[in-house]
């Protein structure tokens, strides 16, 4: 008897979420079993610290918006499991997900009976991906690493393009310095390959190209051969140029937030760029436009309420913590911002805390419920600690639900809720605000449902979305908006159509 959704979560769950063995012995079987699915399609794979779920959603929505069909695998999830595994946008269903975990696990028990160690949570998760995207079936797998690169389970897909985004410490597992933790993500590097990198220090650099020579991958370096020409801040997000070697594609609107998202964007884009080849060049700036503007990345400066205005944001160690502090300043401007923090105790609490020194004007602090929560004890203690001789309020709640209802209480006119610390953290705001409640499911439509004017309202709310991406490029720069001609029918120029 198949099991329901609620069940398979729950077998999943049995495995361990935290569970990790530094090895590819499990998944390689695993994968082998299945009949190797990882290999039926080309892969982006994308490592770093910081930015990998952003342009991997980024580099997805340029193939779409191209015509290709790209599964996307991401982690950690916010709300739901499901959101780790999507194809064109839209994450697996309950039914399917379900359909796919007894498959696969009936596999995953073959491959405990033979080993000390059973396949992890993480493990079965990424074989379900492989084996799902195959079914499709997609043009394009991107994966997301969970941690690391080199023992990565992800790590058994042979990438053609290998995507590094900035490196700096954060899980104490994968060394204490930059170039250590680089040692451990240039795993996912493999011969042949291009290697696309966001901004590095000269250490990792040293690091990569040492790895890149050894295997003989190309090395495409951020500013060297892609970047950011220029970016104006917008309504809803940011208009920036994108230079991918000696091509730039300008006024492309970026609904996010952060010159880091910006930087985000342009490797997405080198990625794709080098994914397509020489048939890049026939991709129109308008599709690329296209599929920048259709980007969403959930948890990352994200908007989720009004009066006053609450913005969750999963940063998770002091480098992403100063840049989502700068951010909020370049984008938001609130008079006071009061700033809620729950992080996970294997981080650098007290740095990701510090961080908000200067920008923070009021704090609430809780213990996100995790198994790997930092205690609300050394939550205050941080915010204390960072806080100290500024004159600013420090109070504790027993939840993150909590933490925001009194954060929202506090806050007045003009002044902004940040909840920030954790992907956990971000996932229980979420479900303060915008909590799950569909499967996934799609709806079954009879003919008798279909009206004719449907085609007719579509065209006019296409032509209005357009007018309002004209104005907006037109106010960026200053002048009159130029016409942005889509071709809704397909007929793009470019060679990648959907079958």
């Amino acid at each position: 008897m198949s099991r329901s959704f609620e069940q398979a979560v729950a077998a999943l769950h049995a495995r361990g979420p935290g569970r990790m063995v530094p090895d590819l012995d499990r998944i390689t079987l695993l994968a082998s079993l299945l009949a190797d699915p990882q290999h039926a399609y080309p892969v982006v794979h994308v490592t770093g610290t910081n930015g990998k779920s952003s342009v991997t959603r980024m580099v997805a929505a340029l193939a779409s918006a191209s015509g290709l069909t790209a599964g996307t695998y991401t982690s950690p999830h916010l709300q739901t499991v499901r959101e780790r595994l999507s194809v064109a946008g839209r994450r697996i269903s309950e039914p399917e997900f379900a359909e796919l975990f007894d498959e696969v696990e009936q596999l995953a028990q073959l491959v405990d009976a033979q080993g000390e160690d059973d396949v992890t949570f993480f493990e079965l998760l990424t074989a379900m991906a492989f084996a799902w995207f195959a079914d499709v079936p997609v043009d394009l797998g991107v994966f997301e690493v969970g941690m690391g690169g080199t023992w990565d389970a992800t790590n058994v897909v042979e990438a053609t393009v290998a995507v590094l985004t900035p490196i700096d410490v954060d899980h104490s597992e994968l060394g204490d310095t930059p170039e250590q933790v680089a040692g451990e993500k240039v795993g996912i590097i493999k011969p042949g390959c291009d290697v696309v990198l966001g901004e590095q220090t000269r250490e990792v650099m040293r690091v990569v190209r040492r790895r890149a020579e050894e295997v003989g991958a190309t090395v495409r370096a951020f500013d060297d051969d892609h970047g950011v020409e220029d970016r104006r801040i917008a309504v809803g997000g940011q208009v920036v140029d994108l230079r991918v070697g000696e091509r730039v594609v300008r006024d492309v609107m970026l609904p996010l937030f952060g010159a880091h998202q910006a930087d985000n964007a342009a490797v997405a884009l080198a990625a794709y760029a080098a994914l397509r080849g020489p048939s890049f060049a026939d991709v129109d700036d308008d599709l690329i436009r296209a599929g920048f503007g259709a980007v969403r990345v959930p948890g990352r400066l994200e908007v989720v309420a009004k009066e006053p205005t609450v913005v969750i944001d999963g940063a998770h160690n002091p480098h992403g913590a100063r840049a989502t502090a700068k951010s909020l300043d370049e984008a938001f401007g609130f008079r006071n911002l009061v700033l809620v923090a729950s992080c996970l105790d294997d981080k650098d609490v007290e740095g990701i805390v510090a961080a908000f020194r200067g920008h923070a004007q009021h704090v609430v602090v809780a213990s996100v419920d995790s198994p790997r929560a930092a205690s609300l004890q050394r939550m205050v203690a941080a915010a204390e600690a960072a806080f100290a001789d500024a004159g600013i309020v420090v109070e504790s709640a027993d939840s993150v639900a909590e933490a925001i209802e009194m954060a929202t209480g506090v806050a007045g006119r003009g002044d902004g809720v940040l909840v920030t610390g954790s992907l956990h953290t971000v996932g229980a705001a979420r479900d303060v605000f915008l909590p799950v409640t569909d499967t996934g499911e799609r709806p079954i439509i009879e003919d008798e449902d279909l009206d004719p004017q449907d085609d007719e309202r579509f065209a006019e709310a296409i032509d209005e979305m357009i007018a309002r991406v004209d104005e907006e490029r037109g106010r960026a720069r200053g002048g009159a908006p130029e016409a942005l001609d889509l071709d809704l029918d397909g007929s793009d120029g470019s060679e990648a159509s959907a079958d």
